[in-house]
């Protein structure tokens, strides 16, 4: 039974650890920090390639199974505070690694990262699946909107105050010193956040039936086969999530056009997260009810419009530059657009075999960006870059054929 103290020291506890998870964020921000860091560290396109896809990709997919095998468990706990640790302890890894980067080869640095990212990513999904459940048990429900608001107020300002002081750390410090402090820093705060569950108080949910392996997989196969819409939703996460897994690829592009310093880093962050705030302010004050499709329109023209403009603008660093913020307008777009119709899109009965089902989203997001490392390592980055924003432009296709029921006649097809 829920008493009103537990619920508060719940609402706390949430809060507590959303502070200081999105001041831990740009430390070990995916999109710019970490390939940045592979790159200065020898990586080529082809390592890029497989980072972006078990970060980008991976997380989301690994999603299928994590869910698989915590539905209809008691208590989750245990499995969340396990799926912190082990993002914790590789990032605390990552920074040792780096610290003494100079007494190790190149192969052995660039080994170390893909194994402890993937580990920090995929962690990262075992404890999300966990994540979701606890909250949606241990807040009540007439506060959730409260917690959701004030959640995201204080992660704005953490998120900016997080790049403000990596692109400063990044700019002091020489590689791969800044990039160690980077990793330690963000491992010292994702602990700290962790502080915040070890309070939950979690009450044991009612397990009425055991699934076997085989009854969940069938849950599963059941809702892709018969629903059009979910197939098309899928087919819609796979194309336009492009234009998301080829940020990377711009970094390594500005590598070969302008050189890369540690200062540009810095740069790339913070523009980046200016996009994604001005972006999600304009969203919140111009998008009326559960209308998504005009998000989702911004963000298939931006993801397209990307890779185009890095090629028009590589005689520019100045301008080049600004597609760091065009990329966080293009972040921010697919962090509201997707999960809202998915939402449209299922039931209650349903949503939680839609949110498994959705890591097949992912497929993609996993293969495009191998694909990808191979083709710009044989042939350079202009067939890729062109082939990408027409991959992407081609996802408008799906976009009408995905039916959200909330939405008015003139934004379904």
């Amino acid at each position: 039974m829920k008493t009103k103290d537990t619920l508060k020291r719940n609402f706390k506890a949430f809060i507590w650890h959303a502070i200081f998870l999105s001041l831990a964020q740009k430390f070990m921000d995916v999109n710019t920090v970490i390939p940045t860091m592979l790159i200065q560290s020898g990586g080529t396109p082809v390592h890029l390639g497989i980072l972006t896809a078990i970060m980008v990709g991976g997380n989301g997919f690994m999603g299928i199974f994590f869910a698989s095998f915590q539905t209809h468990r008691e208590r989750k706990k245990k499995y969340l505070l396990t799926g912190i640790y082990l993002r914790v302890g590789a990032l605390l890894s990552m920074g040792v690694v780096l610290a003494y980067a100079g007494m190790l080869t190149g192969s052995v640095i660039i080994a170390s990262i893909l194994i402890l990212m993937t580990i920090f990513s995929f962690s990262g999904a075992f404890a999300g699946i966990a994540y979701n459940d606890i909250l949606g048990r241990a807040i009540d429900k007439g506060s959730r909107k409260n917690f959701f608001i004030v959640k995201q107020t204080l992660a704005s300002v953490g998120i900016l105050a997080s790049a403000l002081l990596a692109r400063r750390a990044l700019q002091l410090l020489s590689y791969p010193h800044n990039y160690s402090v980077l990793f330690l820093i963000a491992g010292g705060l994702l602990l700290t956040a962790t502080l915040g569950f070890l309070v939950i108080k979690e009450n044991p949910i009612e397990v009425r039936e055991q699934l076997s392996w085989g009854k969940r997989i069938k849950l599963l196969k059941d809702a892709f086969v018969e629903d059009k819409n979910l197939r098309n939703y899928l087919y819609l996460m796979n194309m336009v999530s492009i234009g998301f897994a080829i940020i990377p690829f711009l970094i390594a592009f500005a590598k070969n056009n302008f050189g890369l310093t540690s200062a540009d880093t810095g740069n790339f962050l913070l523009l980046q997260v200016s996009g994604m705030i001005v972006s999600t302010l304009i969203y919140r004050f111009t998008s009326k009810g559960q209308r998504y499709k005009g998000i989702l329109t911004i963000f298939i023209v931006s993801g397209a419009l990307l890779p185009v403009l890095a090629l028009v603008f590589h005689g520019s660093k100045v301008l080049y530059f600004s597609l760091f913020f065009l990329s966080g307008i293009v972040l921010a777009s697919r962090q509201i657009s997707l999960p809202g119709i998915l939402l449209e899109i299922s039931k209650d009965e349903n949503r939680a075999i839609y949110t498994g089902l959705s890591g097949l989203g992912s497929i993609g997001v996993i293969l495009y960006p191998v694909f990808a490392g191979i083709v710009i390592q044989s042939f350079g980055y202009k067939v890729i870059f062109i082939l990408t924003s027409v991959l992407i432009l081609s996802s408008f296709y799906f976009s009408k054929k995905v039916i959200c029921k909330n939405f008015s006649s003139n934004d379904q097809e």
